[in-house]
């Protein structure tokens, strides 16, 4: 019997390592927009076995609801850190990860969105996540008039949006990230 018990902790950590691996399978094998990816790739690409994949994601949309929400988690943690930056370059850095964000999700997302209920939070309520986590850092850097105040979030996020929107790589992109960053900016003598 007390070998039993022994055993429970190393089970639970060995399951977490195996869920653990399956999503950063999957996070690689999503990121690349030219791929289809079953989940015999998946659980190939992990190490892991059908039946482990299965135990950890029931099916595809839950995988992917859990790669979303991983993905989310971590860009509402990074809105907590601003490493002793000033507000705007804080604010700045952080609508830099939002925008890095966006074009590895776009076939989660889609996919996510073609086979998703409306009322599944794992998808409609990402967003008000976000926009939650974010809107210290732009109160922070509207308050230290480093950036303007006649925007909201919402607007801020569908220009990232619409920028992340265009064909194009990183070199076309960032161009049009920065001159947005920019035009955040306070104008000169409007304090």
């Amino acid at each position: 019997m007390a070998s039993d018990q022994t055993s429970f902790p190393a089970r639970r950590a060995a399951a977490a390592r195996n869920r653990d691996r399956i999503l950063t399978a999957a996070r690689a094998a999503f990121a690349d927009p030219a791929a289809d990816i079953s989940m015999a790739e998946i659980a190939r690409r992990a190490g892991v076995g059908m039946a482990t994949l299965y135990r950890n994601f029931p099916g595809r949309q839950e995988l992917l609801e859990a790669l979303y929400v991983d993905e989310v988690d971590a860009l509402c943690a990074a809105a907590g850190s601003a490493d002793g930056q000033a507000p705007g370059a804080a604010f700045a850095a952080w609508l830099r990860r939002v925008f890095a964000f966006i074009p590895g999700k776009r076939l989660i997302v889609a996919e996510l969105l073609e086979h998703s209920d409306d009322d599944r939070p794992a998808i409609h309520g990402q967003r008000a996540r976000a926009l939650a986590a974010g809107r210290p850092l732009l109160a922070a850097a509207q308050q230290a008039h480093e950036v303007r105040d006649d925007l909201t979030l919402e607007q801020i996020f569908d220009m990232i949006v619409a920028i992340a929107k265009i064909h194009g790589d990183s070199d076309y992109l960032e161009p049009m990230i920065q001159t947005m960053l920019d035009g955040l900016r306070l104008p000169t003598g409007s304090t």
